[in-house]
């Protein structure tokens, strides 16, 4: 753990180089409509539904500064690297016997510069869990997202379909995970 990383740490933040990944704020709910409403960004996840209803940016953004015992959320903050406030979210979502599950998406805007890989191994690299193992599951027609597991280190481990809440159906996955030990 580096100095900037100790730093950062103390605040509730990790540093990722050009930005920091930083608990959650009310303030950010705009953004999050913004971006999450974005169909491109929405039909990546399985969860995000879209359209957007009204109130879900802000109810995802409650969620994640009530807290919850199983899934940690991050924005991806570029006002350090003088980027815009918020470029993305990252999450690890506990699972059991020192796993959990990392998720991220990125706002098109910042697609290709770097962000999703930056956050995943930063993530990683302060390992805020404590974990041994980092699964992750992404859909094999987001071959970017794959190779951002790739780069960071992940395996691929197999084949597999999750349902997709903004597509409405079930779509095709490649499974990856990360020995942390």
């Amino acid at each position: 753990m580096t100095l900037d990383m100790i730093a950062t740490a103390a605040a509730g933040q990790i540093a990722a180089g050009r930005f920091v990944l930083r608990p959650l704020r009310r303030s950010d709910a705009g953004l999050f409509r913004l971006y999450a409403g974005d169909r491109r960004v929405a039909e990546a996840t399985r969860s995000i539904p879209h359209p957007l209803p009204p109130g879900a940016a802000e109810a995802f953004v409650d969620r994640a500064i009530r807290g919850s015992a199983d899934e940690d959320i991050w924005v991806m903050d570029g006002t350090v690297g003088n980027l815009p406030e918020v470029l993305g979210v990252i999450s690890l979502k506990r699972m059991d016997r020192g796993q959990s599950e990392i998720g991220y998406w990125v706002a098109p805007a910042f697609w290709n510069m770097g962000i999703a890989s930056d956050a995943v191994r930063a993530l990683i690299e302060a390992n805020p869990q404590r974990n041994r193992t980092i699964f992750a599951q992404v859909f094999q027609d987001n071959p970017g997202s794959a190779r951002v597991l790739t780069n960071a280190g992940f395996t691929y481990l197999g084949d597999a379909e999750s349902f997709s809440v903004a597509r409405g159906a079930r779509v095709p996955t490649w499974t990856y995970l990360r020995k942390l030990d």
